[in-house]
């Protein structure tokens, strides 16, 4: 067998056994995370992390794939070490930078949730306040 389809072979199970531990990961650990910024609906923030998922499973293999091409042929092991280091070094790039945008994105979100909430009315709510004459008149 040819030490380019072996190559290509490599990458395609370690890139994907990657992909499938890093989105489950951040399923299971996201989902406590994403509940406290649904505010506690469960159902709501079980729905948003699948979508999460799915959406993390289609980027990360359509790049797997997309960067599977290689230009020159592998000819030696030293040659197939240096092209899985390239190409998986650049996949593992590639999923950190998705999961940092993730947690910024959601973590944006939590704290303009929990700055609704811990806001205190100026007021009680069945509070009156008397209007104020505007100065001079």
């Amino acid at each position: 067998m040819d030490l380019t389809v072996i190559t290509y072979v490599v990458y395609l199970v370690v890139s994907i056994g990657l992909t499938i531990w890093v989105a489950r990961t951040l399923s299971s650990n996201g989902r406590i995370f994403l509940a406290d910024v649904m505010k506690g609906d469960e159902k709501l923030a079980g729905a948003v992390n699948h979508l999460l998922v799915v959406g993390f499973y289609l980027v990360n293999f359509g790049f797997v794939a997309l960067y599977l091409n290689r230009d020159e042929s592998v000819g030696s092991a030293r040659g197939v070490f240096e092209a899985l280091s390239t190409k998986l070094g650049v996949v593992l790039l590639v999923l950190g930078v998705l999961h940092l945008g993730n947690v910024w994105v959601l973590s944006r979100i939590r704290r303009r949730g929990r700055m609704e909430r811990e806001q205190v009315p100026p007021v009680d709510p069945q509070a009156w306040v008397s209007p104020v004459a505007p100065a001079g008149a």
